[in-house]
């Protein structure tokens, strides 16, 4: 049926107003994300409901006058059948541009979302990620042990592993601190791969840095002097991580107090150069002890057991330990060897191994000879026995060879004492 020129006007409202309406729920249905992403969303949608309604009515009002020009029944149907296929594409394609226009925005605020700012520790939270969240132990501000800051501290994590005893250092605060306050790669690392150039091994570094965990203060530069004027008086590198080991507190003295010492011991020794390198080697804890017990000592050995000076100087380079042993115990040695035992002076200066042995020894094994009758330690009688045999050998060896008894003889014997 034709329209006239009157209702063409009323349907091209009536299918405005349907636009329109479309338009509407359209809008509508995305109007939530629109408004919540972004604000030109809901105007997209609406422009896209205009743009649909000015095609949807210009082609129309174009189809409508072409169908009311035509003269057969047959053009006609066919006009509107092209009309109606005009239609159906242009209203498909408008609703995949408003179907696809959420995904548009989605795009657009997940960019935007890299530009926002962090999220403040001060904003709430709900219940459920609170009960989510795994909190780390406090650091406590005091402790008596180092136990509670391992899990805290890198730099005594790896302290650790090297094979220090925190158990030990931690008895000393001042101490503890001083490693609490310490990074690793800043201030311990380089200082490890110093003492290992020294000559200090790996499965060393643990027993010396309990010792010595002072050395972490020493300024690098000085204590490499220090090896450096070690090497001046003709130390080897040898004797250098030898002395290192048996004294770990040397390389925290100066350079100044090192040359007194050596100069001291040469003087009051009345020492070669050598002598007195090779006193300190084996010895070396002379250069960073005090000096009173080998002072002490020496007016011992000089004044109350009557030594001469060079006997002394031969037993000390001997036997290094005599400078700095107990002074009670090397009074009470040399009593009983030399008046109960009735050795002389000169047979003592040959074996001074005996003061570095322990009295009862001495004793048990001189009674047992006494007893047998075998007693003797005159090198020019007969059976002559030496000192450096009757203190060293084990106890098979001595029954054996210098009993001539059998070591249950010596233990029934002992029983008896």
């Amino acid at each position: 049926m034709a329209l006239s020129a009157q209702q063409i006007p009323r349907w091209f409202n009536s299918v405005k107003l349907r636009s329109l309406i479309n338009a509407a729920q359209l809008t509508k249905r995305f109007t939530r994300p629109g408004r919540t992403l972004l604000h030109g969303f809901s105007a997209q949608s609406q422009m896209s409901s205009d743009n649909c309604f000015l095609q949807w009515g210009f082609k129309t009002y174009k189809t409508s006058s072409l169908w009311n020009s035509s003269q057969t029944t047959s053009s006609s149907s066919q006009e509107n059948n092209s009309a109606q296929s005009t239609l159906l594409p242009s209203m498909n394609e408008q609703s995949e541009k408003t179907q696809k226009i959420p995904s548009i925005d989605s795009e657009v605020f997940l960019e935007e979302l890299d530009d926002l700012p962090p999220l403040s520790p001060m904003q709430p939270i709900s219940e459920e990620e609170a009960i989510q969240i795994i909190a780390a132990p406090p650091l406590p501000p005091s402790s008596f042990t180092l136990q509670d800051y391992v899990d805290h501290s890198e730099t005594l994590q790896k302290l650790v592993l090297l094979g220090v005893d925190l158990s030990k250092i931690e008895k000393h605060p001042d101490a503890a601190n001083l490693l609490l306050r310490l990074d690793f790669e800043a201030d311990i690392k380089q200082i490890l791969l110093f003492l290992k150039d020294v000559g200090i091994e790996d499965n060393q570094l643990g027993a010396f840095l309990t010792k010595n965990y002072a050395i972490f203060s020493e300024d690098l530069e000085n204590m490499k002097t220090r090896v450096a004027y070690l090497h001046s008086k003709n130390f080897s590198k040898a004797d250098v991580a030898q002395m290192v080991r048996k004294a770990p507190f040397l390389l925290n003295f100066s350079v100044e107090r090192l040359d007194n010492r050596l100069g001291f011991f040469q003087k009051e020794l009345q020492l070669s150069v050598k002598k007195t390198r090779d006193l300190v080697v084996r010895l070396p804890r002379l250069l960073t002890g005090s000096l009173e017990p080998v002072k002490e000592n020496m007016k011992v050995y000089h004044l109350e057991l009557g030594f001469k000076h060079n006997e002394i100087q031969h037993m000390i380079t001997k036997i290094p330990k005599m400078l700095t042993a107990n002074k009670r115990k090397l009074t009470e040695t040399f009593d009983y060897v030399h008046n109960v035992m009735s050795i002389p002076h000169h047979i003592i200066v040959k074996f001074p191994q005996v003061f570095n042995t322990r009295l009862f020894k001495v004793k048990e094994r001189h009674l047992f000879l006494t007893y047998l009758g075998r007693a003797q330690y005159d090198p020019a009688k007969p059976n002559y026995i030496s000192l450096d045999r009757l203190v060293s050998i084990p106890d098979e060896i001595f029954c054996e060879e210098i009993a001539k008894a059998s070591v249950q003889d010596f233990e029934k014997f002992l029983k008896t004492l």
